[in-house]
């Protein structure tokens, strides 16, 4: 074998052979440094480098979003249009009156707000015209008409909820009123001054009008309540968005309004008689 060449050629024979005694000693030690001192090696390209994690919050689909959103409130629309044409009745009347005024009043005074049954005129079955139920409700009208002659009062109040609505009734009518005297009591286009004159003036068998100016008539004056015979609603009509009279809530109020103002005293006196039409 040759022999062996010392790679520090340079050194002198001495620190050759310190050098291979300690070698043993040394290389344990040499080798620890080199693998503290040795370079770590560079990630690659190719690693991925962790990423933040975020949570993304799924879409919302048309389902969730109808859960989500809040419940809408049904309108009276929406009730009417799903139910069937049901005719009224006077338990109705009765009804609509105790919760109106079951807010400020005691339960005595609801009590004597209680109509008897005798007050009330069959109700319209939906199957009348407005002149053949006034026939049914009141046949003996021409004799009652010829006696009557008292000024700044009616006979009988047609009452709707809206000025149009009662020039329909007044057309509607003519197979029943005959030659008596028919008066528009609402506000559209007349002033109350005018109907009070006109009242004073001349005799007037019928009224056909809105509650409230019907209830300024008589704050005013004008309008007489004690020779009245027959009070109709216009109960069963109703108007474009399926609304009858007193599911609209300022006509409901004007109507109880109208009620107290003498027709309570007058129903339980038995002189007056109501009708839903």
């Amino acid at each position: 074998m040759g022999k062996e060449i010392c790679p520090f050629a340079f050194c002198s024979k001495e620190v050759c052979q310190s050098l291979e005694a300690s070698d043993g000693e040394g290389r344990g030690d040499t080798e620890m440094m080199q693998q503290e001192t040795a370079p770590v090696p560079a990630l690659s390209k190719k690693t991925k480098q962790p990423k933040e994690c975020f949570l993304i919050k799924p879409k919302e689909t048309s389902e969730d979003a109808t859960k989500t959103r809040k419940r809408r409130k049904k309108k009276i629309t929406d009730v009417l249009a799903k139910s069937e044409p049901k005719p009224g009745t006077p338990e109705d009347l009765q009804k609509l009156m105790k919760d109106y005024f079951s807010s400020n009043r005691s339960v005595i005074e609801l009590e004597e707000l209680n109509l008897p049954d005798s007050c009330f005129l069959k109700a319209n079955d939906l199957t009348h015209s407005l002149s053949s139920y006034l026939k049914e409700i009141c046949p003996k009208w021409v004799k009652l008409r010829k006696n009557h002659s008292e000024k700044k009062s009616v006979l009988m109040l047609i009452i709707c909820g809206s000025a149009v609505r009662a020039l329909e009734l007044i057309r509607s009518m003519t197979a029943f009123r005959g030659d008596s005297k028919v008066m528009k009591l609402f506000a559209k286009h007349i002033k109350v001054q005018e109907q009070v004159k006109l009242l004073e003036k001349r005799v007037v068998h019928l009224g056909v009008g809105t509650p409230g100016r019907i209830k300024e008539l008589i704050k005013q004056g004008g309008l007489n309540l004690n020779p009245l015979k027959f009070l109709v609603f216009d109960w069963n009509w109703r108007d474009q968005k399926l609304r009858r009279m007193m599911d609209i809530p300022e006509i409901r109020k004007e109507v109880f309004e109208l009620l107290e103002m003498g027709v309570f005293s007058l129903c339980k006196s038995e002189s007056l008689k109501l009708g839903l039409f």
